[in-house]
């Protein structure tokens, strides 16, 4: 694995991770696309353009509420979303939304090499040439799943693919070494840092705010959520066989 130091200039860094078009982020919930790639996608939306495609509901970070049934809660959890992205400099047009199943995306009836198709066409629509998954050393069914559609969208398409650690990149100090053939891009995100932020906070729900019902359901921790915010963002590049 060879690695992209923050030396390079951002100008050098944001042309590796764009190569001056749009960009599509695959998100598996909402809140992935902010944490990973705040800050990619500022930039993005300032200069190329971007699309963040949605890949789940979102409705099981609070599976036991009543009082957000779950209807509701993918409906809340869609609107935040459309909130980070404002956030960030798009708009609800820049969104695509798959509605699968939240936490069992490989039970819908759509199947992988579906949704790799159809992430293909748009990556074609959109001119993109540069694709990002979440990274398959997560420890989430959904986040091994979104993967695994961007190896297939991006084998069909020829676009390149980035993979953004979320939680192996917090649990596990040694998460590196599930990538092989890859290079890792690290982006300074300080100059957006405030743009970053406002696209995270924009995810209430998942601060324990909002849906106070389900003592299980998930909440953000502070020092996650600070690796994610003052740290840079991580990208790895895999190289095909």
């Amino acid at each position: 694995m060879t690695c992209e130091h923050r030396s390079l200039a951002l100008d050098t860094v944001l042309a590796i991770l764009t190569g001056h078009r749009p960009i599509v982020v695959l998100a598996p919930h909402p809140d992935d696309e902010a944490l990973g790639c705040g800050g990619l996608l500022a930039h993005a939306f300032a200069t190329h353009g971007a699309h963040v495609v949605l890949m789940t509901d979102g409705t099981q970070s609070h599976p036991g509420s009543t009082a957000w049934p779950a209807e509701a809660r993918a409906s809340l959890r869609a609107a935040e979303l459309e909130a980070s992205v404002r956030e960030l400099g798009g708009s609800p047009a820049d969104i695509t939304r798959l509605g699968l199943p939240d936490a069992g995306m490989t039970s819908s009836d759509t199947g992988i090499p579906a949704l790799a198709r159809q992430l293909s066409s748009l990556l074609s629509r959109l001119g993109a040439r540069c694709l990002f998954a979440t990274a398959p050393t997560d420890p989430h069914c959904d986040h091994q799943a979104t993967a695994e559609i961007a190896r297939q969208a991006a084998r069909l398409s020829g676009a390149r693919l980035f993979f953004y650690p979320i939680w192996s990149r917090w649990a596990d100090s040694d998460f590196r070494s599930g990538l092989p053939q890859t290079r890792e891009v690290r982006l300074d995100t300080r100059d957006v840092r405030l743009i970053k932020a406002r696209a995270i906070a924009a995810h209430q729900s998942q601060f324990g705010d909002i849906i106070c019902d389900d003592p299980e359901g998930f909440t953000l921790d502070p020092p996650f959520v600070r690796l994610f915010l003052h740290g840079d963002e991580l990208f790895f590049e895999e190289h095909p066989e």
